[in-house]
């Protein structure tokens, strides 16, 4: 039965509810946790989450709800209301009804999406899972201006186009490593798709993360929860599976099983430098270490059987190679039978990913002779040819001369080619090196989800696109010169090449930061989208001029 309360704060008076009985242990270390959930902006209010609440009550947690100032029974004008008032009364809640230390379920509804976040940071490791249900994020300006009346300057920020790029929230979503689940309506009239896509990227960065689609829904997720039991259900059953080990129960069995007999792993923590996949390494009780790589992002979840298929048969073949130093494959489980996520498990390489600009002169040319070494290996089966990252049709957010005249180039057939074996995702990011000065090498080559057959043009391209963006366009331009010099494959000139660099380097029209994301979090934080595209421009022009 729901139990109301009243709590004061700051001249206002918060109306709200909690059910379940009073924390209790489930375990020697564990305590059940309590699930807060947060309304949504405008007509909102925690009468539509009284249902979510009792689901969660059904499952043994505590679970309260409660209107924020200027909403349903409290106090207050929502004019006077603000993101960070949002996020003070909240805290103020949580602190005077939820036990000392006690963990914590975060569910909010759009423009609450920023106030979990906000929430998130806050509480740290008392966080164990988080439910965004159509979720906005703000920019940071925007925090401490009151909501007004529609005309102010809190709306002026808002709805300033990608102001919500900015927004703090998307690197608290970015470094949460507890369970979270996305809840995504067929129709979103509100929050627009790339604010959804960003918040996905960021969730799945790091997060046990789980994308929760409902075809039929619109934006007001708060009702349609409140209307439709099964996905209230199906909602709550994912929030707390698995919430004692950030819902890795299965993966952690299945790797487990994979170990020499005796072995355990004793620590974990997760590796920088991954965009598609989580990369984790595993420390064993005698040494050694391990990666295991997941695909947890949706689009790579689902073609995960055939790009971890792919890397597994990648590793096998290149443990027999001589100067291409892969890791060596222990485990595979491309579909997810028995992990949580897709997953392969395999050797940790020495070294690190460098792309700072020490010693850069002398790994642009072991990456070169690096990459030689890579299109010499002569596979007994064929990889799948290569497939082309993207087309004339697909370029989106430049414009004018330059630019028609680069997408124009995509319009031609492929030119023909002799094809070779291509890790086809080589560039710095990809690449391990150890030593320094005389002693530097590389000692490892990682990521083979999308070795494919093709011309070797192209995956002189997509290390020259890299370079051109990391390092600078100069850098990009030299690569072909530092490859043939140490001996590589013939490669085509003018418009034939320029079509090779064309079709990679077009692939980061408008979003070059993408890929440079990893960087920032290795160091690289000058690299920013401004930076990028003015490189990726400056880089197109010359290929232009140069082969065209």
């Amino acid at each position: 039965m729901l139990e109301p309360f009243t709590q004061e704060h700051a001249g206002e008076r918060l109306r709200g509810g909690y059910g379940g009985r009073p924390a209790t242990a489930v375990s020697a270390t564990a305590v059940s946790p309590t699930a807060v959930l947060l309304h949504g902006a405008g007509s909102g209010s925690k009468e539509r989450l009284l249902p979510l609440l009792d689901e969660f009550v059904a499952h043994g947690c505590r679970a309260l709800a409660f209107d924020f100032s200027g909403h349903g029974e409290s106090s207050g004008r929502l004019a006077e209301l603000s993101l960070r008032r949002r996020f003070e009364q909240a805290v103020a809640v949580i602190d005077a009804r939820v036990p000392a230390d006690g963990p914590l379920v975060l569910v909010g509804f759009s423009m609450s999406g920023q106030t979990v976040a906000d929430l998130a940071r806050h509480y740290g490791e008392r966080v164990v899972a988080l439910g965004l249900c159509a979720p906005a994020v703000y920019a940071e300006e925007a925090w401490d201006l009151p909501f007004g009346r529609g005309d102010g300057r809190f709306s002026e920020v808002i709805r300033r186009p990608d102001s919500w790029r900015s927004s703090p929230a998307l690197e608290v979503l970015r470094a949460y490593e507890g369970r979270a689940v996305l809840v995504v309506p067929g129709t979103d009239a509100v929050i627009p798709p790339a604010v959804t896509e960003a918040v996905q990227e960021a969730l799945a960065f790091r997060s046990q993360f789980t994308r929760l689609e409902l075809p039929e829904a619109e934006h007001r997720l708060g009702q349609w929860l409140h209307d439709h039991p099964a996905d209230r259900r199906e909602l709550v059953t994912a929030l707390l599976t698995g919430l004692g080990d950030r819902g890795w129960t299965a993966t952690e069995g299945w790797v487990a099983k994979r170990l020499p007999a005796g072995r355990s792993v004793v620590d974990s923590g997760f590796l920088s430098g991954g965009w598609s996949s989580q990369m984790r390494g595993l420390a064993l009780d005698d040494g050694t270490e391990l990666v295991l790589r997941s695909f947890v992002k949706p689009f790579f979840r689902h073609h995960a059987p055939g790009l971890l298929g792919r890397e597994a048969s990648v590793l096998a073949l290149l443990a027999a190679v001589d100067g291409v130093p892969a890791p060596r494959l222990v485990a595979v489980d491309p579909t997810a039978e028995h992990c949580d996520h897709p997953s392969l498990l395999m050797s940790r390489l020495p070294g690190r990913v460098r792309v700072d600009e020490e010693d850069m002169e002398e790994r642009l040319d072991l990456l070169a002779a690096q990459l030689v070494r890579i299109h010499r290996v002569v596979p007994e089966e064929r990889p799948r040819t290569y497939q082309a990252w993207t087309g004339p049709e697909r370029v989106r957010g430049v414009h004018g001369p330059l630019w028609e005249r680069a997408v124009d180039v995509l319009r031609r057939d492929p030119p023909p080619y002799e094809g070779c074996f291509l890790h086809r995702d080589f560039h710095p990011g990809n690449v391990l090196f150890t030593g320094a000065g005389a002693g530097l090498r590389v000692s490892g080559v990682v990521d083979w989800v999308e070795t494919s057959w093709g011309p070797a043009d192209l995956d002189v391209a997509h290390c020259s696109t890299a370079l051109a963006l990391l390092h600078g366009p100069e850098h990009g331009l030299a690569f072909r010169q530092r490859y043939e010099a140490h001996g590589g494959r013939r490669l085509v000139d003018g418009p034939d090449h320029l079509y090779w660099r064309l079709l990679d380097a077009l692939a980061y029209c408008p979003d070059a930061a993408k890929l440079a994301g990893p960087w920032r979090e290795l160091g690289r934080t000058e690299l920013t989208p401004e930076v990028l595209s003015g490189r990726l421009e400056v880089y197109v022009r010359e290929l232009v001029e140069r082969y065209g």
